[in-house]
């Protein structure tokens, strides 16, 4: 392929030659004025001058001829890859490979993935990165092969020189039912109720038998069986739920999937909602008055979550002023309403010092034993009164007790330590070290000065004093919970002495093992997620081994061994390939957690449409062909002309080239254009003469 063309390089540059021909113009003029027969003589031969002036020259160009280039967008999303999409989608882009190949069309194909951080499909994007390194002086079209679906900006859609074609996958009896959380809250107050909004929306051909007939939803919590009711289609749906467990709660919901409905994977959605406790109600009682009694109190009136009553002794026992009992308080102590009719709504009871004195019957410690038993929590710090005759572990609320004191009570020196249990029980493993460790040592804190010697009983035995005797023990009684302390010393941690300790932090975590926080069970399963990879953590007093059974979102089963990170603490990663809901288990411990995103923006909306594309599509005339009807055939159009009709699809051919070698030569020599145009002003002026 080549080119010619004339291009000019005056001598004098254009603006003396402009200014010549101006001259030559009015010599010419005056010459037919004065009705001279040469004239037109005089005027080919000025001109011939002005061209020798103007140095023409004939440019020859080497041309090569480019392809033109369409791109071919494939979309690879959730959404089409649902039902037959895939197949389609394949069989059609390898159909435009091969039509635009023999028009001698080069296809640049990109594929669109799933949009990260479930964006969904980033359909205009996926065009404009396409376009982005490609010549638009070769641009001869644009297919995109997809559902039509998009979720991005159109916005991001760049201008485009050539038509845009969809070809649309999907079947026109594709229906689909869908599970949408219209509103849930991020946290729940534990106790109180919180309502959730559900919306159960057909859309699509929906068969007739299925219009308008409520649908079934199942519901759990934390991996619980699931619980069943019958939901309206098409309508709001309240439910309304107590949260009972503190921390993060996984709320699962799963729609019965309909006959020959598009997919199931939209009919499942996770929630999760943050349980917190309001406040936490404590009734403090305390004894026999000691350095130690504001120290707890303190503690607990600094914390703006709890809410606290306190019950003191005001008269000690070695007193014998002859008031009665029931005159000693400035006004009457409410003792029925707290310990009979009321105790239901502490969160908390605490006994500091406390001695049986005849203020509350033997019917009231029943009761309160009671209370624990229900799930209520019960915390006894005792000093030289635990020890004697009158300890409260003489009343029926020692039955529940896990120690049981021998009557000897050591005044000496000692530093509190941790159990080899205690190294491993949440409560205690993971509190606050002090100073540098000797060997064999778990902790070093300051010393305490008195401990009340126990005999060990039940429970957990987490920290220990002189000679190792138990000093910090750990029951569930029933349904509840119970710590005893053995010592009054431990205020010496609050004012420093020798160091001091983290007794702040160990009330904090009794208080919430307590109150049954999943993070300091014992025996607990959990897991954390980060992208597509979870951390699975398995709490327990066991050596182990341990290992947990992963239960993916397709119902398939994987062992996962785990490994002793810390005393107690056994952990393992797993690298999930697929979204959703994943539950764990382990014996009687289950737990459930969500990789990705729990409610897919990629499958909100599943039924194929070209709305999205039409207005593109009819700006740059181009046209929107169903795969399931028919491949297109692929034919050359002129630009500016309808792009699209009766099953076919145009392409613009652009002629783009590159000039491979570029050759100047002078028309004439200049002599030669001089030579001439004398002759003819010559000639001229001698058919004059001659008239």
């Amino acid at each position: 392929m080549s080119g010619a063309q004339i291009v000019f390089d005056p001598f004098l540059g254009w603006l003396p030659v402009a200014v010549l021909a101006a001259l030559a113009v009015l010599a010419v003029a005056l010459a037919i004025w004065r009705g001279l027969a040469g004239w037109w003589l005089r005027a080919l031969g000025l001109t011939a001058v002005l061209a020798a002036l103007a140095n023409p020259s004939l440019q020859t160009e080497e041309r090569e001829s480019l392809p033109d280039i369409a791109l071919v967008v494939v979309d690879e999303t959730g959404s089409n890859r649902l039902s037959a999409r895939a197949e389609q989608t394949e069989e059609a882009a390898a159909h435009l490979t091969r039509r635009l190949s023999a028009l001698g069309v080069e296809a640049r194909t990109v594929t669109l993935p799933d949009g990260a951080s479930n964006t969904g499909t980033e359909l205009f994007e996926a065009v404009a990165a396409g376009l982005s390194d490609l010549p638009r002086d070769r641009l001869s079209g644009v297919f995109v092969v997809s559902d039509g679906i998009a979720h991005d900006a159109p916005s991001l859609m760049p201008d485009l020189p050539a038509p845009l074609h969809l070809l649309q996958t999907g079947e026109g009896d594709d229906w689909d039912r869908r599970l949408i959380i219209r509103n849930a809250p991020a946290y729940g107050i534990l106790g109180e109720t919180l309502t959730l909004t559900l919306r159960i929306e057909d859309e699509g051909a929906v068969p007739p038998a299925l219009r308008g007939q409520p649908a079934r939803v199942g519901f759990s919590i934390n991996g619980e069986d699931l619980r069943h009711a019958m939901a309206p289609v098409g309508q709001d749906m309240e439910l309304n739920l107590t949260l009972d467990r503190g921390g993060l709660n996984v709320l699962h919901f799963v729609l019965d999937p309909a006959p020959d409905e598009l997919t199931a994977r939209n009919n499942e959605a996770v929630v999760q909602i943050n349980g917190i406790r309001d406040r936490l109600r404590v009734l403090l009682v305390s004894g026999e008055p000691h350095t130690g009694q504001r120290t707890w109190r303190n503690l607990l009136k600094s914390d703006p979550s709890v809410d606290l009553v306190h019950f003191t002794i005001l008269r000690p026992p070695d007193r014998q002023d002859g008031v009665p009992v029931n005159e000693l308080s400035l006004i009457a102590f409410p003792t029925r309403e707290l310990f009979i009719d009321k105790i239901d709504e502490f969160d908390l009871i605490i006994f500091d010092r406390y001695r049986r004195r005849g203020i509350l019957p033997n019917a009231y410690f029943d009761n309160i034993r009671h209370y624990v038993t229900q799930g209520g929590a019960l915390l006894v710090i005792g000093g030289r009164e635990l020890a004697g005759a009158d300890s409260i572990f003489y009343s029926p609320l020692g039955r529940i007790f896990p120690a049981e004191p021998t009557g000897r009570v050591f005044e000496t020196a000692y530093r509190p330590g941790l159990t080899d249990l205690g190294r491993r029980h949440p409560v205690t493993a993971e509190l606050p070290r002090a100073g540098a460790l000797e060997p064999g040592e778990s902790a070093r804190w300051g010393r305490w000065l008195r401990q009340v010697d126990l005999t060990h009983r039940t429970g957990h035995a987490v920290m220990e004093g002189v000679d190792g005797r138990p000093l910090l023990s750990l029951d569930r009684v029933g349904e509840g919970r119970i710590a005893l302390l053995a010592s009054d010393q431990a205020w010496l941690w609050d004012r420093g002495f020798e160091g001091g300790g983290p007794q702040a932090e160990l009330l904090r975590r009794l208080a919430h093992w307590m109150m049954g926080e999943p993070e300091l069970e014992e025996e607990a399963l959990s897991a954390s997620a980060q992208g597509m990879t979870m951390t699975v953590t398995r709490r327990s007093l066991d050596d182990g081994p341990h290992g947990v059974t992963v239960i993916r979102p397709d119902g398939e089963e994987e062992a996962l061994d785990l490994a002793e990170a810390e005393p107690g603490r056994f952990t393992a990663t797993y690298a999930a390939d697929e979204a959703g809901l994943y539950r764990l288990r382990d014996g009687d411990l289950d737990t459930v957690i969500v990789l990705g995103p729990g409610n897919p923006r990629e499958y909100e909306t599943t039924i194929a449409t070209d709305a999205d594309l039409a207005p593109f599509i009819a700006t740059t005339r181009g046209g929107t062909m169903r795969v399931e009807a028919d491949l297109p055939d692929l034919r050359t159009v002129a630009a500016g002309r309808q792009a699209a009709g009766r099953g076919w699809l145009g392409v613009t051919p652009r002629q783009a080239y590159v000039t491979t070698d570029l050759r100047l030569s002078a028309l004439l020599p200049p002599w030669v254009w001089l030579l001439l145009g004398g002759a003819l002003i010559l000639a001229g002026w001698l058919r004059e003469a001659r008239r």
